[in-house]
Formats: structure tokens, sequence, C-alpha cells
């Protein structure tokens, strides 16, 4: 096996220790033991001044492999606890009698990043990534970035770096004081063997990061931040700890003795990687990783193609939102309409969804013309010659898609792809009268609110991988999450997203209220409550969406009126103000004290709905969450038994990304595994007799609780058709 850092000692006396575990120098036991065994060598050695740190291939270190965290360990000894953080990088590299110089390029994050504070000085590239990025994981800085940090930038930027997992540039490290210089990549080594030197020959200071007190923010200024951030941490976060644990431990360091708080930091690092949340967020990070992997595409290691320019055919709402978008990521997009009354309207909407942009502060006037210039509307296909996708976005016609689809293989080049926005037909059906059908695929930028970073690609068996490949790629540059997905009627996201949200419906239609059910879900770390989310998207687009979704399956969706009653008085959401909240000019949204008596009684009875019959108006947050949650759990396991996604942890991405589930719980499927299939069943089937079909749990759960199995644990009927 090749050593995991390797030595080169110079004619000037400078040694160089090289992490080399390559591609990112991730962090081991293995690694850590065999720096610690080369650091001591080259410290013994009479012909070594000076030590500098650095990783090869141009990348320091991404820190500890994310694979050791989240798994459950055993009771350690006080030795076994600070084995790395004390003996190693406090007693070892920090206490070294010869100076170290990290010299930084390409990443330092984590424990990384975590040794070069431990150096007595740091050299980096411009562009090089610094940042402790720990706590995305459910853990803590765990070799002595709560202390050395604070220490370095001060405590109110150690703070946003450690709580926010946020990486800053060379440039900033230095106006920051992380790093002392920067240096070109070609002469990083240069520079940093030099700086040990002066080092040496007392030419510079010579700083042990963990006792440097000059940046710290007077005691009682440093409290009133601290407090001030355990609040902002409990406000984002209610349900998780680590970020209050972190904060504590640096308080420690602060108000006593850092090499004690070091000891702290250790006791919690142990004590987080082992905890539900460190493994709901590792299988996040690993799920958000593995959506890119497409079984017989992936190891053909394609390179993807570039997409210069777009054209969108068809009018309506979804193309101005999709136009805007594009223009925004610096596409040239051609917008071709049927006549000039549309075009008119069609270019008119996406000034004005730019005019938005600006108003909220998304985007400068600058950027507004800059993306504006880039759109341009047509009425023929001459213009589409030198386009590299199409997105067709007209009405639900099977007939008029075809006679579409026929046109773009006539006038288009021949590495153009074909993209459909149906919901309604199949891609086959689309296509039928092209040769082109290896072109041809579906994007879904479903129906979510503005942030929800979520794509979905659709492909046949028939869609080239090339097709395939250019689409992650370009769903990536968009900065959207793209999950692939098979060929099939609906929008495999917006079945669970509105199935969520019809079960908010009928809650509130049987005497639960809308705040409460808001509430109940905000509570449990949904990023909205649902009916703010219905609000956001809009009653006209919502109710266009659910009635596809009834209309395809009407034996398990729910028929509400509610939505009828509330547009009928001139309620449309946000867009207008008034929704199941009411909003002020600035987009605050506020409580509706007429909602429940004016409107929901009177849909109520419209639908003969006897609300003093109906139970759910005394559920408890815990019940509320699981008879809105569970339907979109029951979904999203018919998903999975139909083999319309690669993987179920793909439906984990897509409800973290979709429809803002929360990350530490680690998706909506990963999070049953907290109760159980047999739980899931039992409450499903029991709502099924008491409120009807909408809860009859499928057949996969069914057998998943038959078998004593977790939902995430996919059986062969189950296998992805992908």
């Amino acid at each position: 096996m090749p050593r995991k850092t390797a030595v080169e000692v110079g004619a000037d006396g400078v040694a160089v220790v090289t992490i080399n575990n390559p591609p990112l120098n991730l962090l081991s036991v293995d690694v850590i033991l065999s720096l610690k065994e080369n650091i001591e060598g080259v410290l013994s050695r009479d012909d070594v001044k000076a030590i500098v740190i650095t990783g090869s291939n141009g990348k320091f270190s991404g820190g500890f492999d994310v694979t050791v965290f989240g798994g459950i360990q055993g009771k350690k000894t006080k030795k076994e606890l600070g084995f790395m953080s004390i003996q190693f990088v406090t007693d070892t590299l920090e206490a070294a009698k010869k100076p170290l110089v990290a010299a930084i390029d390409g990443p330092a994050f984590g424990g990384g990043l975590e040794i070069a504070l431990a150096c007595h000085a740091r050299i980096s590239t411009s562009s090089a990534q610094l940042g402790l990025t720990e706590l995305q994981y459910g853990i803590l800085p765990g070799l002595g970035g709560t202390q050395r940090l604070p220490r370095l930038v001060g405590l109110q930027k150690a703070l946003e770096m450690i709580l926010m997992s946020k990486r800053v540039n060379g440039e900033e490290a230095l106006r920051l004081s992380l790093v002392d210089a920067i240096a070109p990549a070609d002469k990083l080594l240069k520079v940093a063997r030099q700086w040990s030197l002066d080092i040496f020959e007392c030419k510079r200071p010579w700083v042990v990061s963990l006792y440097k007190t000059d940046k710290l923010e007077p005691m009682g200024e440093a409290k009133a931040i601290l407090n001030s951030a355990r609040i902002q941490a409990q406000r984002q976060n209610p349900n998780v700890m680590h970020p209050l644990v972190c904060i504590d431990v640096i308080e420690q360091g602060i108000v006593s003795d850092p090499r004690n708080a070091l000891w702290k930091e250790a006791e919690a690092l142990q004590e987080l990687r082992q905890s539900s949340t460190c493994r709901s967020l590792v299988h996040t990070f690993f799920s958000q990783r593995q959506i890119f992997k497409i079984p017989g595409i992936s190891l053909m290691n394609l390179q993807p193609r570039k997409i210069s320019k777009v054209a969108i055919i068809g009018g309506g709402l979804m193309s101005s939102e999709i136009a805007t978008m594009l223009i925004l990521r610096n596409y040239q997009v051609i917008l071709k309409e049927k006549n000039e009354k549309n075009l008119s309207e069609e270019i008119s909407r996406a000034k004005e969804n730019l005019q938005n942009q600006v108003k909220h502060g998304k985007a400068t006037q600058n950027d507004l013309e800059k993306a504006f210039s880039l759109l341009s509307g047509v009425l023929d296909y001459d213009n589409f010659k030198e386009v590299d996708l199409v997105i067709e976005a007209e009405t639900e016609s099977l007939s008029l898609k075809q006679e579409i689809f026929v046109e773009l293989e006539k006038w288009c080049p021949q590495h153009c792809i074909f993209i459909s926005n149906s919901s309604t037909f199949s891609l086959r059906s689309v296509g039928e009268r092209t040769k082109c059908q290896n072109r041809i695929a579906r994007v879904h930028f479903c129906l979510l609110p503005a942030g929800m970073p979520f794509m979905e690609i659709v492909r046949t068996e028939g869609t080239s991988p090339q097709v395939t490949v250019d689409l992650i790629d370009f769903g990536r540059k968009l900065r959207k999450t793209p999950i692939v997905v098979i060929d099939r009627k609906g929008c495999t996201v917006n079945d669970m997203f509105v199935t969520y949200l019809l079960a908010a419906i009928l809650l509130s239609e049987r005497g639960v209220e809308v705040y409460k059910i808001d509430q109940a879900l905000e509570s449990f770390g949904m990023q909205f409550g649902p009916f703010r989310i219905i609000d956001m998207i809009g009653f006209q687009a919502f109710v266009a969406m659910s009635k596809m979704f009834v209309e395809r399956i009407p034996d398990r969706s729910y028929k509400s009126i509610l939505l009828s009653v509330l547009q009928h008085h001139e309620r449309e959401g946000r867009c207008n103000g008034k929704g199941f909240y009411k909003y002020d000019n600035c987009g605050k949204a506020y409580p509706d004290p007429e909602l429940n008596n004016k409107y929901i009684r009177k849909a109520g009875n419209l639908s003969n709905v006897t609300v003093d019959a109906i139970k759910p108006t005394k559920l408890y947050d815990t019940e509320i969450v699981e008879m809105i949650l569970f339907p979109a759990l029951n979904e999203a396991c018919r998903i999975i038994s139909q083999g319309i996604v690669i993987r179920s942890s793909d439906l984990d991405v897509a409800s973290v990304s979709g429809i803002g589930f929360p990350t530490y719980r680690g998706g909506i499927i990963y999070w049953s595994n907290s109760f159980g299939s047999n739980y899931v069943h039992s409450r499903l089937e029991k709502w099924s007799e008491e409120y009807g079909d909408f809860f009859k749990p499928c057949d996969y759960i069914l057998q998943k609780s038959a078998e004593g199995i977790s939902l995430e644990k996919e059986t062969n009927q189950a296998k992805s058709k992908l």
C-alpha cells in the first residue's frame, strides 16, 4: 500500500511533508498516523530547520472522509479521545520546536484546515478554498478548530464560518488574517519554504494560534456575541443540538482555558458522531452524490456538451418563468409564439419577472438589462438552426406536440436536444412521428415555490446516454438538483408534493386550523408550512396541477372545494395579496382571522363535512405532521415500487430539494426508519378506515410491514426500470 504522506528534505534545510491520498487528500486514521510519523521523523533530524505541510496535486486536504461520521462507536478512553486533537495536532504540530508552515492550494476543509491552523503560519493561493464544514454533517470541528479559528479571525467571523460551514477563498482569508500571505500556485512552495526559514531565523513571528488573543473581542462583547449566536441557532434549527454544542465549546475556550476546551471539543465530537442528526445528514450528503450515478451511463465517462442557446415553444406562465431562469443564468433564449400578440405578452411577462428580481434585491438593474438582452422572440423556426436545446411547453394536445417535434427535427441541428414539458403524454407518443427519439426527453421544474432547487429529468430506454449527461450538467448549471426518472404520466415529485398539500387541505376542511397545521409542519422542520406554499405557488397553478393529479388517479385523490371557494372570493394567493394568509406591500404574511369562520366552514358545509363529528380537531402536532406527511410517503413508496426512480434515496433528495423536507431528518424515506414500516402501515390503514382511500397504504408498504423491514430496502419487484 502506498504511503499516505511523503517527505522531501531540501538543501535549504526545509522538509516538505506532502499529504498524498488522492483525489482530495482526505484524512483518515491511516493518513493521520502517517503524517504524525513523518512529522516526528523530521523534527528529530539535525539537518531539518523548518517544515512545510502541503497536499499533492494542488489540493491541501478536503478534510476527513465523511464515511467515518455517523457510525456507532464504543466508549473511548480519555487517551483515545484526545489522540488526534491533543497528542498530535496540539502537542506534536503546534508545540513543535521547529517552525511549521502550511502551503495551501485547492480545498482546505474541516480537519485539513484544522491541521493548517495548528501550523505557525499559513501561505495560500488566491483560489484556495478554506472552511470548517463539519456542522453540515451534524458534528463540530474536532481537531481544535473551535479554539484556533476565533483566535485568528475573531469570534464574530469564526462563528459565521463554523455555524454556516462557510468557505472563503485565499484573498478573503488574507483579509481575515486566516492566512499570512498569498502566492501563485507555481511559487507556493518556494514562498512557504522561505517563510518557514524566516521564522526559524527570527525574522518573522512564531505564532501559536491556540494562545493568540489579540483578535478576540473583549469578554463582555464576546459573551453577547455568543448569546446572540445561540438565539439565532435555536430560531433557525430548533430541532438540532450540534450548533448549540459547538457554541458551548467555543465559549469554554474563551471564558476558561483553550486547552481544557480541546478536551470538551473531543468529547462533544465523539457524542455527536453517533447522533441521529449526524447519521441523517451523512445520508443526505451521500444521497446527493448518488443521484449523478446513472446505471449504464456513469461508467461511460461521457463529457457534457455545451448548451448556449435555448428555444422555448409555447406561451403561459411556465414558459416565461423558464425563460427568466435561463437568461439569469446567461443562456441565450428564443421564445417562439403563434402570433405577435402572444409573443408580446410572453416577453412582457419575462420582463416583469426580471423587474421583480430587482425589486426583491435578487438582481441589479445592470443584471436586468444584461439578461433581457439575451432574450428574443420569433414567430417561425428560421432562427432554430443554431439552438442547442428546445423546450416545448405548449398546451396538452398530443397532435400539436407531435407536429412541433416533426418541425423541430427539420429545422434544428443534429446535436439539438428536444425537451417536452408535458405531464400528460408519454415521450414515446410525443416523438413517435420523428426519427430522433434518442434526442427526446422531458424536464420538469415541477410545481415548486421559488427557491426550491429541484429539477426532474425524464428519459426512456431510447434516450441517448449523451443527452442524459447533457441534461444533468444543464440542471447543475441552473443550480438545480437534477434527478433522473423513467417516463411516466405526471411529475414524480409533484405527485408527492400535491399529495402533501391535499392532505393539509383535507385536515383543514375537517376542522384543524390552517395556521396550526403550518406551525406544526414548520416546527417539524419543513421550510414552509403547506398553506404558505400554496399561497406562494398561486391558487391558479395549484388548482390546475391538482386537477390533473385527481383526474389521473381519482381512486386515491382528495377532491377539495376549498380553493374554489377562496377563488370565488377573489383570493389567489400571495400574487394578489390574499390567500390563506394576507400579505402587505412587502410580501410579508399575516394570519387572516376571517379565514376559518367565513371560508373554511363554507367549504366544509358544501362538502357535507360535519366538523364536530371529526376527530382531527383535537390532534397534537405530531399527529398533524404524520397525517400530512404519511400520504406523501405513501406516494413515494408507490413510485419506488413502480421502478420510476433509480434508488429510494433519490426520493430523499427530491423531498429535501423539492418540498423543503429538513435535511437533518435525511429525507422522507430515510425518516420513516425512525418508526418503521409497520407503524406507517397501521396509521395509514386506520386513517383510511376513518377518512377514505386517500390514506390507503400502497402494496409496497403492506409488503414491507409484513416482512418487518424498512421502507428504504427495495425488493426485487421494486428495481428501477432505468
